[in-house]
């Protein structure tokens, strides 16, 4: 189908979870922007993030602490550059956030802060307990919303990316709402659409992260970096009928242990650190205890804190749990690690900037690096909105230095209110228009699960190779959002297996059990690949 309609506009953003929310405020004080989001506005995977977000804003705390805990959590592959900009920067913008009317929680008048795994001080914030990112969300919607120059589309997924002479220059979107395919020229774009988990069987992730931002920018000729790094969270509720519900660090953080099925605690046997141990750890050391006892999943314990203070510090982990006869602050809890984070994506520098001219990625679609082998907990939300920042300061920057005019966008706001718990038309978030076919999309995300998850192996490696190539999908020419979907999972399935296959050593969030130790001679640098190149490391 040939575009419907052209829109022009300074600058397209996809994706409206931190990092894209974040560029565009900064971007719309300096020209015409266009958000948009392939389902509700409030889909993504910001409105799921629990735990916090990570700063070094306590009296007991230093930057310096915040540096040294996220390069050791990387594993020896973090961009110590990179690392120093989001620990520096980040406590000015979370300043920032609370003037913008983010509540974060309090004890008294003061920041509540708590501690996760692998951080040596208490420095993540929450709000509602654990509802961070929601409230980050509506936060910037607030204040993106009092820029007239942003315009949101929501049920708008991007196919791919315009390329003329080598730079990039627009996209292409599917109008889920009219059925239309239309095109944008902007003067540049960001890419911020977050992960790949839905590349998994088992996965934390909302049913949006198919890596569509990865993809499009693969096909278009922009470096990919570290794709073979995916976190696995260690603890994601594991029943029959349940979702894989993701159950926060900030649970091992506040006092809960890990116990086998017949209720002996095993993390001090795995690392010294126990439950708060790094999370590629606590995740292969419970599946090490669930193929040791032949068990599908180990508990959660939280019985031995105070029940009501439980109940009120996690009320949207009760509550969900509770649906499916749980109390956390009196029941085991079975759980089992799931796909949770994505380590690598479009290669960036700490601009923004990717390889392709006129296009820039932030948050969890772009790899500048600062996650290292393995991501540091809730350093996430604060990438988001670090780099977002930086990006959009960077795309201004680059606009006015052009010298150029700015286009007019089109000063309408979606139906619904994008602050609110509805999108535009009424829509709640998880609404997804259509659903993926289920055999080729099941048969690539069982693969993964067995093959290039948390214990990986060459034979394992080239088996999922082989037996995704067999699939044989191709970008579909026909506007169905849930075919690109697909060819995405499947295409990303395919670089995350090669990039892992290419890395003999095991290195943070990937284990190799055929390669067990790190090697830095050879792999302590980044892997890249490109659509015209198999992987390197450099």
């Amino acid at each position: 189908m040939a575009p419907r309609s052209t829109i022009e506009v300074d600058f397209a953003i996809v994706g409206s979870g931190v990092a894209g929310l974040r560029a565009a405020i900064e971007l719309g004080a300096a020209g015409s922007v266009l958000v948009l989001a392939k389902a509700a506005l409030t889909e993504s995977a910001t409105e799921y993030a629990q735990g916090g977000i990570a700063a070094a804003l306590s009296d007991e705390d230093r930057i310096s602490l915040h540096e040294d805990d996220t390069v050791k959590a990387g594993d020896g592959l973090c961009n110590a550059e990179a690392v120093h900009v989001l620990v520096k920067e980040g406590p000015a913008y979370i300043k920032e956030l609370i003037e913008w009317g983010t509540q974060f929680d309090r004890a008294g008048t003061k920041l509540a802060f708590t501690r996760e795994g692998a951080h040596s001080r208490s420095r993540i914030l929450h709000a509602q307990g654990d509802s961070t990112g929601h409230e980050i969300a509506r936060a910037l919607f607030a204040k993106s919303s009092t820029l007239e120059s942003i315009r949101f589309q929501a049920h708008a997924f991007t196919t791919a990316l315009c390329v003329e002479g080598g730079r990039v220059t627009g996209l292409q979107f599917l109008d889920e709402d009219h059925g239309h395919l239309c095109t944008v020229k902007a003067r540049a774009v960001l890419l911020a659409t977050g992960g790949l988990g839905q590349v998994y069987r088992d996965t934390t992730n909302p049913a949006v992260a198919t890596g569509d931002g990865m993809a499009i920018a693969y096909e278009a000729g922009a470096v990919l970096s570290d794709l073979e790094f995916v976190q696995f969270h260690p603890t994601a509720l594991a029943m029959k009928g349940a979702p894989c519900f993701l159950l926060s660090e900030a649970l091992r953080g506040e006092g809960g242990v890990l116990r086998t099925m017949d209720l002996n605690r095993f993390m001090k046997r795995h690392h010294e650190a126990g439950e708060l141990a790094p999370r590629d750890i606590v995740a292969r050391a419970i599946v090490a205890e669930m193929r040791q006892t032949h068990t599908e999943h180990v508990y959660l314990d939280m019985t031995g804190l105070n029940p009501e203070h439980v109940r009120s510090r996690f009320p949207r982990i009760h509550a969900t749990c509770l649906k499916y006869g749980i109390d956390i602050a009196t029941d085991l809890i079975p759980v089992r690690p799931a796909a949770h984070y994505s380590m690598g994506g479009v290669k960036t520098d700490l601009s923004g900037h990717t390889s392709l001219p006129g296009l820039f990625a932030a948050g969890e679609t772009a790899c500048a690096g600062v996650h290292g082998a393995n991501r540091l907990a809730s350093n996430s939300l604060l990438e988001g909105l670090v780099f977002g920042a930086r990006a959009g300061k960077t795309m201004v920057k680059e606009l006015k230095a052009k010298g150029a005019g700015t286009k007019q966008a089109a000063k309408s706001k979606p139906a619904g209110n994008p602050g609110s718990a509805e999108g535009p038309s009424g829509t709640k978030p998880g609404d997804t228009h259509e659903t993926q076919p289920p055999s080729a999309l099941a048969e690539i995300r069982e693969l993964m699960w067995k093959d290039v998850g948390i214990i990986r192996s060459a034979a394992g490696l080239n088996h999922a190779l082989q037996k995704l190539a067999a699939i044989k999908l191709e970008r579909p020419e026909t506007p169905a959002r849930a075919q690109h979907e697909l060819y995405n999972v499947w295409l990303l399935a395919q670089l995350v297996a090669r990039s892992a296959l290419a890395r003999e050593e095991s290195r943070g969030s990937h284990y190799r059990s055929d390669h067990p130790l790190r090697v830095d001679e050879s792999f302590a640098k980044h892997s890249h690949i490109t659509a015209a190149r198999d992987p390197w490391f450099e």
